[in-house]
């Protein structure tokens, strides 16, 4: 089978090599038709970050089962799945109180095993979501990055009547966006520093969008001030810049969940530290995407919000890749920010 690899050179390149086999009843082999790249997979690739080399990256993806072990019950072949990538324990103390995301002893595809980026792949039974009969596998690639958005909704006990600001207009700030409206939010604003982003961010459903780069933080806060009451703020872009941006623009006793995974060290100012203070901040740490009875409720809602078609794909769609037309264009991520999703379809 094929596969796209990443070497400890950072290189991406398709090689050949044995499609694998079931070794457990437990397991699950898949044929992969969409798979995509995400941005905590950069790292791995330019980085240096991966847990081993040369290693098939893929935590984004689905396809149709090939054939199930005698231990899978939920699943058959030809069954349409998503993938699910993180693998708890099931058995520390976190798992039995259903904080999966936290538990210490887990395996997850595409990082600590091989992933998606290949024409065949068997994982475990729990890590495979069936998707409903008229949910694509297309959509189906999407369900990681769009649950990542819902699990931090549903952490700060939803928004519906909430003003939520979305910071980062990228793809899990944009499907996070159009989740949060879906969920009867009162408002939906989203800042960005690319204009581009908030032109998109205005036709996927924002009330309200801002240029952090061209407008400051008083400016954004001081015109939305009819909106500064109830308030649940969304960073994701993850920098030290819009961590702060976020306590600035903040109103009084508003959520802020902290969704983007930073990459460098964060050092608040005395005068941001005291805005959590001052206003009443409520911060709240989002780390993943599961919560109990596994997977979450965040992958039920994905499938629910993909059934009602609330949920447009197609302008976050950067590219859509052979194997080999991945590779190249995975290369051509080296030192730029994503713009778009990058998918590659192998079969369907």
């Amino acid at each position: 089978m094929k596969a796209v690899s990443i070497g400890s050179d950072g290189q991406a390149y398709v090689e050949n090599r044995p499609t694998p086999a079931l070794t457990s009843p437990d397991d699950v082999l898949i044929r992969i038709a969409y798979s995509g790249v995400c941005g905590s997979d950069l790292p791995r690739i330019f980085h240096g970050g991966a847990h081993f080399y040369p290693i098939t990256l893929g935590h984004e993806f689905s396809g149709h089962v090939v054939e199930a072990g005698s231990g899978v019950n939920h699943v058959k072949p030809g069954s349409p799945v998503a993938c699910v990538p993180l693998l708890p324990c099931f058995q520390c103390e976190e798992c039995e109180r259903g904080y999966y995301s936290l538990c210490k002893r887990y395996n997850f595809v595409g990082s600590r095993q091989h992933g998606g980026n290949a024409e065949y792949i068997v994982v475990n039974k729990n890590n495979v979501f069936l998707l409903p009969d008229n949910v694509s596998l297309l959509q189906g690639a999407f369900f990681e990055p769009i649950t990542v958005g819902l699990h931090a909704l549903l952490l700060a006990g939803g928004c519906k009547d909430k003003h939520v600001t979305i910071i980062g207009a990228g793809t899990i700030g944009l499907l996070a966006l159009q989740c949060a409206n879906a969920m009867g939010a009162a408002s939906v604003t989203a800042i960005d520093i690319n204009d581009d982003k908030l032109d998109l961010a205005l036709r996927l459903g924002a009330s309200h969008v801002y240029n952090s780069k061209s407008e400051s933080a008083e400016q954004i806060r001081e015109s939305s001030l009819d909106r500064r009451f109830n308030q649940l703020l969304l960073e994701t872009a993850g920098t030290p810049q819009t961590v702060e941006l976020a306590l600035n623009v903040a109103g009084p006793r508003a959520q802020v969940a902290l969704v983007g995974t930073l990459h460098q060290d964060l050092t608040l100012s005395q005068t941001a530290f005291g805005l959590i203070l001052r206003k009443e901040l409520s911060i709240l740490g989002s780390w993943m995407n599961y919560s109990a009875p596994w997977p979450g409720e965040e992958w039920r809602l994905a499938a629910e919000l993909f059934t009602q078609k609330r949920i447009d794909l197609q302008p976050l769609i950067a590219n859509i890749e052979n194997p080999e037309g991945f590779a190249e264009k995975i290369m051509a991520l080296k030192g730029k920010p994503m713009n778009g999703k990058l998918l590659m379809k192998i079969n369907e």
